[in-house]
């Protein structure tokens, strides 16, 4: 692990943050279980995440003038996602300085999406309070605005579960289900889920986490329906 020295980190994120806030940002809720009175990184994940959403709605508003509120919503939720925040995440290789329990660790926590994009938030949380709103504003919109722009990145994390309920009610196809199996031990497990409509099967999606595999299916069914 890397987390003992994670000043390349900080020169990726091009900002300075005090080490003590920085590593408090670091610091996930399994590693303080681990070690009694080492405090960990939700505080700081409450506030990054206010921070990142008001800088995103604030950009999105102003960048689509011409969008609806239904489409800004809709384009606001992709680029705060977990979907979207652990691909930052892995692209500045945050991973290896998370500082989490040795059974977290063992299970793959480093590349688990809920914690790389709860460590973002934190970590824009400690940006806040080291440096100040502009400062964290910038920070966010550096990493993650370029998103608000990306159609790769705008249709790939969609919430195709609810748009599939939404088509699937406005055509009273039935019910949706998801069958989900998963496969491997705990620290490598992958999941398979196939989304039923009414009788109707679709290709079924593989990926590490269920909710993940459902909601690729869920595009899957979406787009062999016809949604676009």
């Amino acid at each position: 692990m890397k987390n003992s020295d994670s000043s390349d980190l900080l020169k990726r994120l091009g900002v300075n943050i005090d080490a003590e806030t920085f590593q408090h940002a670091l610091t996930h809720s399994s590693y303080s279980f681990e070690n009694p009175g080492v405090p960990n990184n939700e505080r700081l994940e409450f506030l990054g995440d206010s921070v990142l959403s008001l800088a995103i709605a604030e950009e999105t508003y102003v960048r689509f003038p011409d969008l609806d509120e239904g489409e800004l919503v809709k384009r606001h939720h992709v680029v705060v996602s977990a979907w979207a925040l652990a691909k930052v995440a892995r692209s500045l290789e945050l991973g290896p300085h998370i500082r989490m329990g040795k059974g977290e660790a063992r299970s793959g926590g480093a590349d688990k999406d809920n914690i790389l994009a709860d460590t973002m938030e934190a970590i824009f949380g400690a940006c806040y309070l080291s440096n100040g709103r502009e400062a964290a504003r910038e920070l966010v919109l550096r990493l993650i605005g370029p998103m608000l722009f990306d159609e790769e990145i705008l249709e790939g994390g969609r919430d195709w579960k609810t748009d599939l309920q939404v088509l699937v009610q406005g055509q009273k196809l039935g019910e949706i289900r998801y069958r989900v199996t998963g496969e491997g031990p705990d620290h490598a497990r992958t999941y398979s889920a196939v989304t039923v409509v009414g009788e109707r099967e679709f290709e079924a999606a593989v990926a590490s986490a269920k909710k993940e595999a459902e909601r690729l299916s869920a595009r899957l069914a979406f787009k062999a329906l016809g949604g676009v």
